[in-house]
């Protein structure tokens, strides 16, 4: 199994991370380790996957959050594992309750604040980017739960580059143009950039920011994307969690 785990977390022990790929224990086209029940994958070997996955990390799938991401930006606060609804934007204080973005090319943000033991984690798509669900959360952050964007510290999972991610003038019109190239009568657009620039607006330095390089799109042997494979995409969960001080 090949999980993918940022530096920016490595030194808080505290926090369990995990990103996950195309590579598991079943990796066998064409969803490979899958880890949604979105897909037309085996149910049966999507929770087994799933369990699998937690458990490399150091977690239980018992202490899994999961959302229903409807590309809008409901942010909800969750004080225990399980299914919490409709939003695309996780806040805890509780330990041992991991936060769970499935992604498969858009933009997944995870949160660690080191001074106030919180955590956040976020799925921006084109939609979520366009209502500033990045934006929000850190708000919402700094509002309700005194958060000082200076403690926080910020990873910024694979997703699609902006040299892959073709639209139409319908959804280029809601973004400024340095996120934009022209290509015929198309665009380009740069989902992480639009995200990582909400994160340095809002006063988090950008020392305490990894942007992930890795593009959903070109690491076909490594990353699931829906661009790419369409229907036949599995998708990949980017965990994060606190656990109990020793």
């Amino acid at each position: 199994m090949l999980i993918l785990k940022p530096h920016i977390f490595n030194e808080f022990p505290e926090i369990i991370f995990g990103f996950s790929t195309k590579y598991g224990t079943d990796h066998k086209p064409p969803y490979y380790f899958n880890l949604s029940f979105s897909v037309d994958d085996n149910k049966e070997k999507v929770l087994n996957n799933r369990e699998l996955f937690f458990s490399s990390i150091g977690l239980s799938i018992d202490s899994a959050v999961f959302q229903k991401q409807v590309h809008g930006d409901a942010i909800t606060y969750a004080r225990t594992p399980g299914n919490i609804g409709e939003s695309d934007a996780m806040i805890t204080d509780k330990m041992n309750v991991a936060l769970s973005i499935s992604t498969a090319d858009c933009t997944a943000v995870f949160f660690y604040d080191l001074k106030r033991k919180i955590i956040a984690a976020v799925h921006s798509g084109w939609r979520g980017t366009q209502q500033k669900i990045t934006e929000k959360t850190v708000a919402k952050l700094k509002s309700e739960f005194g958060c000082d964007p200076a403690d926080l510290f910020v990873y910024l999972a694979p997703s699609i580059s902006r040299v892959n991610y073709e639209i139409g003038p319908e959804v280029a019109e809601f973004f400024e143009a340095e996120y934009l190239d022209k290509k015929g009568d198309k665009f380009l657009l740069d989902v992480a950039a639009a995200n990582y620039d909400m994160l340095i607006n809002e006063g988090i330095p950008s020392s305490q920011v990894q942007r992930s390089e890795l593009c959903s799109f070109e690491y076909n042997e490594l990353l699931h994307s829906y661009r790419r494979d369409g229907k036949l995409s599995g998708r990949a969960l980017g965990v994060i969690a606190m656990k109990d001080p020793v």
